[in-house]
């Protein structure tokens, strides 16, 4: 017989240390990719293109891709959400800005970044969507279409990630363009096979 788990609220202490290893794990993750000039699916992908494209900062482009999202986030999931997610997204640009500065790669395969960095990145966004936070953007839908619907997070966020992933081509050569999609693939499987609701219970 099966006792039935009572959900336990994460403390503000827990939810403020998941928010910054969160972000830790995550630009880690980015510096990965961005140093084997990988790119990524979500917003991080859209800032990705933004940088390769146009030079522009990811960290601002990544911040700034994002704003639109925070309505949706407001408004479908809360605003305890909302908040959190801000700070992630912010966090989490500010580390992928600074971190260059102290981490050098002499060398990198970019099939090796992109599944080191993918599996950090999916386990920083493990971390935040465990504590009702997330990296914004598709993110947020990601989410929000699991709540209500059954759909798999990370299913979701794998399928908008391709899509993104189908413009790589406009900047980058086939071999980076599916290393990159290797990378995303890594991510959204950590996702969907460690997301579950039915078996993380604490909120």
């Amino acid at each position: 017989m099966m006792l039935e788990s009572t959900p336990v609220r994460h403390s503000l202490a827990e939810d403020a240390q998941a928010l910054v290893v969160g972000a830790m794990l995550s630009a880690l993750g980015v510096a990965l990719l961005k140093s084997a000039g990988l790119l990524s699916g979500g917003t991080a992908g859209v800032a990705f293109l933004a940088y390769y494209a146009f030079e522009f900062p990811f960290g601002a482009a990544f911040f700034a891709i994002n704003l639109p999202f925070y309505y949706l986030a407001w408004k479908k999931v809360g605003l305890s959400f909302t908040v959190k997610t801000f700070i992630a997204v912010t966090i989490t640009s500010l580390m992928a800005e600074a971190l260059p500065r102290y981490i050098g790669f002499g060398f990198l395969d970019p099939v090796v970044a992109a599944l080191f960095g993918g599996v950090l990145l999916g386990n920083g966004m493990l971390v935040f969507f465990r504590h009702r936070a997330s990296l914004g953007g598709f993110g947020v839908l990601a989410l929000w279409l699991q709540d209500r619907y059954g759909i798999r997070a990370g299913l979701v966020q794998l399928g908008l990630d391709l899509i993104i992933l189908a413009t790589s081509f406009l900047v980058a050569s086939p071999r980076i363009v599916f290393a990159s999609v290797l990378g995303a693939v890594a991510i959204n499987l950590v996702l969907a096979v460690n997301h579950r609701r039915d078996r993380y219970i604490a909120v």
